[in-house]
């Protein structure tokens, strides 16, 4: 079923709800109006317009840079035409709505716009694949009709209310659709409101239930409601397709209280400057993905980190496994466990764990009869030998979609030559935040930095 149906204005109105509050302030609206469009100045990176819609540019970025790093060796990546950059950004939207929906029973739930005079698309013949979902309307003929004297743009732009009414839920059962709607209504996205379509296609599918399962507060709006950022488990949605408040590996129990957290690594990872303050703690599996990409969250804005040096996140070692084991027995940080766990901590690593046994490591861990086993002991019993699989050295890249943030304002990826000292003690520089956030990720990082001026994380 397409169109206004009851069931869809409900929705709307419900995920409205869970992504405003209340009310929707225009001026935070605005900020959020903007579509999808690449730099002047690098082909592949995506501008953002005002402060606020970084927590679904910034995670759309991280995506296209891991299809970009693995179709392309980065020599030639300022030559691709808007054609292979669509693709990349398609690639990106479609992956980033998969992780969002049911596994068992996938099902994708696209909120658009109808464009003016183009057909409606009757779902059931999407869902048999019998539906052609290319509107009639070429490119040019769509262009035309979002800038005609842009009255319905310039009414939707400024009237939140006038913009939800407009929104149709279409429904399709495979990823090949998805990606076939985004390819063929790719000026949609590019014009006014292809960052809100989505985000509201991200939630929709991901399920209102889905949500509120995963959110630690789910009356608390997903936008703030008075700077327009996004929360973190809507950072978390964007990155990962869970609506989790924290970036801890798995839930953690504190006093009672289910606190949840990522549950596997991740494609692309996440870093956060107020880490180092312990605001928060990121675990293994956004500190580490599958991939060398990285999206940096400062107080109020986030960009990307990347590069294509595959060993900064080579397979995890035996070592680093057993240090994130470790620390799953060790929610607080404290580097040390109560030796009444130990046992439970060998048995999760596959390790002896008979009794017997226990008693015997848990006198010579704690051989003061202090009650707790501290977690460089622990390492250097059953796991001495810790060898650096990272590189000394290697090429960053940074993004930060923001012109106002750039040099002469003009969004490029900025390159930086990483060295890791021997040392590990690391300074923190609060002069120099970008250094403090690489720093949660490799402690002993010194970086060099093109046109001698260190990138802005705001």
């Amino acid at each position: 079923m397409a169109g206004n149906s009851t069931t869809d204005i409900d929705l709307v109105q419900e995920v409205k709800t869970l992504l405003w509050g209340s009310s929707v302030k225009d001026d935070v609206f605005k900020r959020w109006s903007q579509g999808f469009f690449f730099s002047n100045d690098e082909p592949t990176a995506l501008v953002q317009e005002a402060g606020g819609p970084c927590a679904v540019i910034a995670p759309v970025q991280a995506f296209i840079l891991k299809q970009l790093l693995l179709q392309n060796d980065m020599t030639n990546w300022k030559e691709l035409s808007l054609e292979q950059c669509n693709l990349l950004l398609v690639s990106a939207m479609t992956e980033i709505v998969a992780q969002a929906t049911n596994r068992e029973r996938p099902r994708y739930c696209i909120v658009h716009i109808p464009m003016q005079n183009s057909p409606t698309v009757n779902c059931q013949n999407v869902d048999t694949g019998e539906a052609d979902l290319q509107s009639d309307l070429s490119a040019e003929k769509a262009d035309d009709v979002l800038q005609e004297g842009s009255t319905t743009i310039n009414r939707l732009h400024l009237e939140p209310d006038f913009f939800h009414s407009q929104l149709r839920i279409l429904t399709v059962d495979s990823s090949e659709e998805l990606r076939k709607f985004f390819s063929d209504k790719i000026e949609m996205l590019k014009n006014p409101f292809g960052v809100l379509l989505l985000l509201y296609t991200v939630v929709c599918t991901k399920g209102l239930a889905g949500m509120q399962q995963e959110m630690s507060d789910p009356t608390e709006p997903l936008i703030d409601s008075t700077y327009g950022y996004g929360s973190q488990s809507l950072i978390n949605l964007m990155l990962t397709g869970r609506a989790v408040g924290h970036v801890w590996d798995h839930d953690q129990d504190i006093g009672g209280l289910k606190l949840r957290g990522i549950d596997k690594q991740n494609a692309v990872g996440f870093l956060a400057l107020l880490e180092h303050l312990r605001y928060c703690e990121v675990g293994t599996f956004l500190k580490s993905p599958s991939h060398p990409i990285w999206v940096l969250g400062s107080e109020t804005h986030l960009t990307v980190l990347f590069s294509s040096e595959r060993r900064l996140v080579s397979s995890e070692t035996p070592a680093e496994h057993a240090r994130r084991v470790f620390q799953k027995f060790d929610p607080d940080g404290y580097k040390f466990i109560s030796a009444n766990l130990l046992q439970d901590v060998l048995a999760e690593l596959d390790l002896v764990a008979d009794s017997e046994y226990v008693e015997i490591m848990k006198k010579k861990l704690d051989s003061e009869s202090l009650g707790i086993i501290l977690l460089a002991a622990f390492m250097e019993e059953f796991f001495p030998d810790d060898p650096r699989m990272c590189p000394d050295t290697f090429t960053l890249f940074h993004y930060n979609g923001l012109p106002r943030s750039n040099i002469d304002n003009k969004v490029v990826y900025r390159r930086g030559q990483a060295v890791l000292l021997e040392c590990t003690v690391k300074c923190i520089l609060d002069s120099n935040p970008m250094l403090t956030v690489l720093q949660t990720k490799w402690p002993s990082i010194e970086i060099q930095w093109d046109k001698e001026q260190t990138p802005s994380l705001n």
